[in-house]
């Protein structure tokens, strides 16, 4: 132990070294956006992701960011369902066009959803 209180191990090299431990993270499951986030932040805002895994943060803003996306996503579908008049009446009519309908709203919203939440 220093002056400083700070704990210091002896290196086979006969250097001191600081004895650095990173805070315990407590596990949360990621899921896909949280794991884009992950890779954007390494790729594209590199001092944000060593913020978070310094402060022992990392896992929890990853759970957030996967919540929120998921959150923002059903809003949005069941929002531009309504505006495009998705019926179930239009689903027993014709399947074939209410699911080309859904697929593109679905694909409409998370394009929103990731330069909204997840590249930001």
């Amino acid at each position: 132990m220093g002056e400083n209180g700070i704990s210091y191990t002896l290196g086979e090299d006969s250097l001191y070294y600081l004895d650095l431990y990173l805070p315990e993270e407590t596990e949360y499951p990621i899921g896909k956006y949280g794991m884009l986030r992950k890779t954007y932040l390494k790729e594209h805002r590199k001092g944000l992701y060593l913020e978070l895994v310094i402060a022992g943060k990392l896992n929890e803003h990853l759970h957030q960011i996967d919540e929120e996306c998921h959150q923002v996503m059903d809003r949005l579908v069941e929002q531009m369902k309504e505006r495009q008049g998705m019926s179930e009446e239009l689903k027993m009519q014709d399947q074939m066009v209410w699911v080309g309908r859904m697929n593109n709203i679905r694909t409409c919203v998370e394009e929103i959803t990731l330069n909204k939440i997840v590249y930001r």
